[in-house]
């Protein structure tokens, strides 16, 4: 079997250098002679000539750091890699030991907003600046003790209201917006966050529910930005800014702690991803046919190079997220299918997404953290379960004691000025 270059390279500059140091001539067994040695023996002793030219300390020095390069070139896999690695050096570094508190530099965006309009200003915050001063990088993220929406209507007293569950998804949105009310609000954006959920008994469809986020979300506000949050994911980093980039979609949680706070293929583009309207009407939207868990993340991903677009991803050190542990849900079984929804993707992304959705809003409400969404987006095919008649829930009474709820997924939307 062939050894790889890298081996190779220290024995033939070795062995080379080593013939060059035997290759000196004996002066007292030099003798004159008439025979004209042929072509390749002159070839050869031009080249030893040359070469015992540079058998200097210096020229030495250069070749081991020339080897080194080539070492380390080959190493982190080739020319990309060595950019990559450069690239990173480069990037600003975090240190995660020392996270702060995820409330801090709150009561400076407080005091900005209680200011009198005909008061004063001075050295006060400007309006939407590119990179807001009141972030703090890492911020710690605690997973236990789930807060009460009280608790957090009162730590938030700057939000707006419209910006239930089954028991066990409420204490993951009650962490949820604790954090991520506090992160956005550094950020200095004007967003709303909206929680839909799936009525009734079928299969859980992540990607059709994502798509009617967007379609409601869109009847209540020209967004630049629209974000598709999962309820089980917490930023750890604020310099991680929810903005749109202009041309590309962005897939948010490049580092989550599941994955070992590192990419786990190059294609991956679940948990927290970013998209601009013209951008998602661009790839038509979602896949509306993946019932159960996984596939559609895939699927997604290959819209965005199908519709001559691609990924882009903030560095690792900034894209840290926590996941909320929790058991599989009943209702969202692995999809078995998904392999053969995947192979058709090139072929159906046209045919299947936004322009084929179909679903029926049964409650909108303005909750004071989130817009709740609670709809009927049908049945899944295979599985042919009757669903209950529909029927929308009596006023001032949340939708958690009033119907059975699937499941919650958010889809976060700022606007920039």
């Amino acid at each position: 079997m062939q050894r790889p270059p890298v081996v190779f390279i220290p024995d033939i500059l070795s062995l080379f250098h080593l013939a060059l140091t035997r290759s000196e001539p004996d002066p007292t067994r030099l003798q004159p002679t008439a025979i004209k040695p042929p072509a390749m023996c002159r070839m050869c002793v031009v080249a030893m000539q040359f070469w015992r030219g540079l058998d200097s300390p210096c020229t030495l020095s250069l070749l081991v750091v020339f080897q080194l390069a080539f070492v380390l070139y080959f190493s982190l896999g080739g020319f990309h890699g060595l950019a990559s690695f450069l690239a990173l050096s480069t990037q600003q570094e975090f240190d995660y030991s020392r996270a702060h508190d995820v409330y801090t530099n709150l009561s400076r965006l407080e005091e900005l907003s209680s200011l009198h309009p005909g008061r004063q200003r001075t050295n006060q915050l400007k309006y939407c600046p590119r990179r807001s001063p009141l972030l703090v990088g890492p911020v710690s993220v605690r997973l236990a003790s789930p807060r009460s929406m009280d608790e957090i209507w009162k730590r938030n007293p700057v939000v707006s209201p419209g910006s239930l569950s089954t028991s066990r998804l409420l204490s993951h949105l009650r962490s949820l917006l604790y954090h991520l009310h506090p992160f956005l609000q550094r950020q200095q954006l004007h967003y709303r966050i909206y929680v839909v959920h799936q009525e009734g008994r079928s299969t859980f469809n992540r990607a059709k529910l994502l798509n009617v986020g967007v379609r409601e979300a869109l009847k209540d506000e020209e967004w630049d930005c629209l974000f598709l949050h999962d309820v089980d994911l917490l930023p750890e980093n604020d310099h991680n800014t929810y903005t749109c980039n202009s041309q590309y979609p962005t897939h948010m949680s490049v580092a989550m702690d599941k994955f070992r706070y590192k990419l786990p293929y190059s294609q991956y583009f679940g948990g927290v991803s970013a998209l601009t309207p013209d951008q998602y009407l661009r790839m038509n939207g979602f896949p509306n046919r993946y019932w159960g868990w996984g596939g559609e993340d895939d699927d997604i991903a290959a819209r965005v190079h199908l519709s001559g677009m691609k990924i882009i991803r903030p560095s690792v050190a900034v894209g840290h997220y926590k996941m909320i542990k929790h058991k599989v849900d009943k209702g969202n079984e692995v999809n078995p299918k998904r392999f053969n929804l995947l192979m058709k993707t090139r072929s159906s992304w046209r045919s299947d997404g936004l322009n084929t959705l179909t679903y029926t809003l049964l409650s909108k409400q303005l909750q004071r953290l989130y817009t709740n969404l609670s709809v009927n987006i049908g049945d899944d095919p295979v599985r042919k379960a009757p669903l209950p008649p529909a029927k929308p829930p009596a006023k001032n009474v949340d939708v958690a004691s009033a119907n059975a709820v699937r499941q919650a997924h958010h889809v976060s939307t700022n606007k920039t000025s």
